[in-house]
């Protein structure tokens, strides 16, 4: 099965405007790390503002019409291997998914928050404009 199929599924639900998120189950410390997370994330993410999302979870965020969604709490990805560079944005490593473009892991084990960046949007910036709150709940973050 595919990675994009396997780690979430957008999809617009006709007439309430949520935006449906398969939400990850965090284990460990990555539960209280994604609950700090939560409390965090902007109201607007690169112009656009935060959606509803079905289900409703701690762990998801969406922005747009599904542009930028956000899950706190993944598991590892299972494409990363232990020699990939990532890249490092204001003390965040990511993980760019290389069969999925628009994907990529913020890596700071054991918490891994996944990240879709879709529409008009730049990848660079999002990433980069959720590295500050995601650097503050990592649990390297000193």
């Amino acid at each position: 099965m595919r990675a994009a199929s396997i780690l979430f599924v957008l999809l617009a639900l006709a007439g309430c405007g949520a935006v449906q998120v398969e939400p990850p189950v965090p284990e460990g410390e990555a539960v209280a790390a994604c609950e700090r997370l939560a409390g965090l994330l902007p109201e607007t993410l690169d112009g656009d503002g935060r959606t509803a999302t079905m289900p409703e979870s701690p762990y998801v965020a969406v922005w747009g019409e599904g542009a930028i969604a956000l899950r706190c709490g993944v598991p590892r990805p299972a494409r990363m291997a232990p020699t990939d560079q990532l890249q490092e944005i204001d003390g965040v490593g990511w993980f760019a998914d290389p069969e999925t473009p628009t994907l990529f892991t913020a890596v700071a084990a054991p918490l891994y928050v996944e990240v879709a960046v879709g529409g008009s949007h730049v990848a660079g910036e999002v990433l980069a404009l959720l590295s500050g709150p995601i650097g503050q709940v990592s649990p390297q973050a000193g």
